[in-house]
């Protein structure tokens, strides 16, 4: 059974895989869930977490363990979190899995100016991974 945070019904798990490119950014958002992020194929991408006690966590995915990269990272359910390739990077194709399932009903995309107000030691990452 579901805790009273979901709303609905749910899957009981959900994944999606996508290509980021240089320049590209997937913004700071949250869900309700935990969210795996694994690491398939091209260069480093970083994702960036922002935790609910406000400390920012940048977990780097790709294939270079001895450069401290790793395949696979989870992000916190209610952290912000949003990613992009790393600075040498071309693109990266990765994935995530949510469980319970994703559903928009538990996603809520960052507005740049409450959260510059909530964490401004953040700023730099926030105006870069906000539309």
């Amino acid at each position: 059974m579901l805790s009273e945070d979901f709303k609905g019904n749910r899957n009981a798990g959900t994944s999606i895989y996508f290509l980021l490119q240089q320049g590209q950014f997937s913004a700071l958002h949250k869900i309700a869930s935990d969210e795996i992020w694994h690491f398939y194929y091209g260069d480093p991408l970083i994702v960036f977490e922002i935790t609910t006690t406000g400390e920012l966590i940048e977990h780097e995915l790709g294939a270079n363990f001895e450069a401290g990269e790793r395949f696979q990272c989870v992000v916190k359910a209610g952290s912000w979190f949003g990613a992009m390739p790393a600075k040498e990077s071309s693109y990266s194709l990765v994935g995530c899995t949510v469980a319970p399932g994703f559903d928009f009903a538990d996603f809520e995309l960052a507005r740049k100016e409450s959260l510059l107000l909530q964490y401004p030691h953040l700023s730099n990452v926030i105006r870069m991974l906000c539309r």
